[in-house]
Protein backbone atom coordinates (compact mmCIF):
# COMPACT_ATOMS: atom_id res chain seq x y z
CA UNK A 1 0.00 0.00 0.00
CA UNK A 2 1.04 3.59 -0.52
CA UNK A 3 2.04 5.56 2.56
CA UNK A 4 4.41 8.42 3.32
CA UNK A 5 8.00 7.56 4.29
CA UNK A 6 8.22 10.39 6.78
CA UNK A 7 5.70 12.75 8.40
CA UNK A 8 6.19 15.94 10.38
CA UNK A 9 3.42 14.82 12.76
CA UNK A 10 2.39 11.19 13.12
CA UNK A 11 -1.26 12.03 13.84
CA UNK A 12 -3.05 14.99 12.28
CA UNK A 13 -6.50 16.54 12.03
CA UNK A 14 -8.88 15.18 9.42
CA UNK A 15 -8.60 16.86 6.00
CA UNK A 16 -11.48 18.89 4.50
CA UNK A 17 -12.64 18.19 0.93
CA UNK A 18 -15.00 21.11 0.31
CA UNK A 19 -14.68 23.29 -2.77
CA UNK A 20 -13.10 22.84 -6.18
CA UNK A 21 -9.52 21.89 -6.96
CA UNK A 22 -7.05 24.55 -8.05
CA UNK A 23 -4.16 22.16 -8.81
CA UNK A 24 -4.01 19.01 -10.97
CA UNK A 25 -6.92 20.18 -13.11
CA UNK A 26 -5.29 19.74 -16.54
CA UNK A 27 -3.82 16.69 -18.30
CA UNK A 28 -0.05 16.90 -17.79
CA UNK A 29 1.41 13.54 -18.85
CA UNK A 30 -0.99 11.35 -20.83
CA UNK A 31 -3.64 11.67 -23.52
CA UNK A 32 -6.46 10.31 -21.35
CA UNK A 33 -7.38 11.14 -17.77
CA UNK A 34 -9.81 10.25 -14.98
CA UNK A 35 -11.20 13.38 -13.30
CA UNK A 36 -13.15 13.59 -10.03
CA UNK A 37 -16.56 15.28 -10.29
CA UNK A 38 -17.28 15.16 -6.54
CA UNK A 39 -14.93 15.48 -3.58
CA UNK A 40 -14.05 12.70 -1.16
CA UNK A 41 -11.25 10.98 0.72
CA UNK A 42 -9.54 8.27 -1.34
CA UNK A 43 -7.67 5.67 0.70
CA UNK A 44 -4.42 3.91 -0.17
CA UNK A 45 -6.34 0.65 -0.74
CA UNK A 46 -8.76 2.29 -3.18
CA UNK A 47 -5.92 3.86 -5.19
CA UNK A 48 -4.16 0.49 -5.40
CA UNK A 49 -7.36 -1.34 -6.41
CA UNK A 50 -8.02 1.20 -9.20
CA UNK A 51 -4.42 0.95 -10.41
CA UNK A 52 -4.58 -2.86 -10.54
CA UNK A 53 -7.90 -2.81 -12.41
CA UNK A 54 -6.48 -0.46 -15.07
CA UNK A 55 -3.16 -2.30 -15.40
CA UNK A 56 -4.82 -5.69 -15.77
CA UNK A 57 -7.25 -4.47 -18.41
CA UNK A 58 -4.58 -2.85 -20.61
CA UNK A 59 -2.45 -6.01 -20.18
CA UNK A 60 0.52 -3.93 -18.98
CA UNK A 61 0.48 -1.93 -22.22
CA UNK A 62 0.86 1.83 -22.43
CA UNK A 63 1.82 4.02 -19.49
CA UNK A 64 -0.22 4.92 -16.39
CA UNK A 65 0.42 7.90 -14.10
CA UNK A 66 -1.06 8.15 -10.60
CA UNK A 67 -1.46 11.84 -9.77
CA UNK A 68 -2.69 11.43 -6.18
CA UNK A 69 -0.83 10.15 -3.12
CA UNK A 70 -2.31 9.28 0.31
CA UNK A 71 -0.56 11.67 2.70
CA UNK A 72 -3.07 12.23 5.54
CA UNK A 73 -3.16 9.75 8.46
CA UNK A 74 -6.59 8.67 9.73
CA UNK A 75 -6.73 7.36 13.28
CA UNK A 76 -9.25 5.03 14.92
CA UNK A 77 -9.67 3.52 18.34
CA UNK A 78 -10.32 -0.19 18.72
CA UNK A 79 -13.78 -1.69 19.06
CA UNK A 80 -15.44 -1.61 22.49
CA UNK A 81 -12.84 0.76 23.95
CA UNK A 82 -13.95 3.12 26.70
CA UNK A 83 -13.88 6.88 26.32
CA UNK A 84 -10.62 8.67 27.08
CA UNK A 85 -7.14 7.30 26.84
CA UNK A 86 -6.04 9.66 24.08
CA UNK A 87 -6.25 9.55 20.31
CA UNK A 88 -6.30 6.18 18.55
CA UNK A 89 -3.52 4.70 16.44
CA UNK A 90 -3.09 5.36 12.72
CA UNK A 91 -5.36 3.01 10.74
CA UNK A 92 -4.83 4.15 7.16
CA UNK A 93 -3.70 7.01 4.96
CA UNK A 94 -5.99 8.99 2.66
CA UNK A 95 -5.74 11.74 0.07
CA UNK A 96 -8.30 14.50 -0.05
CA UNK A 97 -9.54 14.66 -3.64
CA UNK A 98 -11.51 17.80 -4.44
CA UNK A 99 -13.92 18.14 -7.36
CA UNK A 100 -11.96 18.77 -10.57
CA UNK A 101 -8.79 16.85 -9.61
CA UNK A 102 -7.26 14.55 -12.23
CA UNK A 103 -6.41 11.32 -10.40
CA UNK A 104 -5.05 9.02 -13.14
CA UNK A 105 -3.62 9.53 -16.63
CA UNK A 106 -2.86 7.07 -19.46
CA UNK A 107 -1.06 7.13 -22.78
CA UNK A 108 0.10 4.69 -25.45
CA UNK A 109 -3.22 2.86 -25.90
CA UNK A 110 -6.38 3.32 -27.96
CA UNK A 111 -9.30 5.44 -26.78
CA UNK A 112 -11.67 2.47 -26.40
CA UNK A 113 -9.21 0.58 -24.19
CA UNK A 114 -8.58 3.70 -22.06
CA UNK A 115 -12.32 4.31 -21.61
CA UNK A 116 -12.95 0.75 -20.45
CA UNK A 117 -9.92 0.76 -18.13
CA UNK A 118 -11.05 4.02 -16.52
CA UNK A 119 -14.60 2.67 -16.21
CA UNK A 120 -13.30 -0.35 -14.30
CA UNK A 121 -11.12 1.86 -12.11
CA UNK A 122 -13.96 4.27 -11.33
CA UNK A 123 -15.96 1.42 -9.74
CA UNK A 124 -13.19 1.07 -7.13
CA UNK A 125 -13.33 4.75 -6.10
CA UNK A 126 -15.74 6.42 -3.63
CA UNK A 127 -16.55 9.40 -5.85
CA UNK A 128 -18.10 10.23 -9.22
CA UNK A 129 -15.66 10.54 -12.12
CA UNK A 130 -15.40 11.70 -15.72
CA UNK A 131 -13.08 10.58 -18.51
CA UNK A 132 -11.01 13.27 -20.25
CA UNK A 133 -9.40 13.05 -23.70
CA UNK A 134 -6.69 15.47 -24.82
CA UNK A 135 -7.66 17.16 -28.06
CA UNK A 136 -4.67 17.12 -30.40
CA UNK A 137 -4.32 20.20 -32.63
Amino acid sequence: MLQPRKLKHRKSFRPKVKGRATQKTELAFGSYGLKAITGSWVSDRQIEAARRAMTRFVKRGGKIWIRIFPRYPITAKGGEVRMGGGKGSVERYVEKVKAGTIMFEMDGISEEVAREAFRLASHKLPLRTKILIKQEL
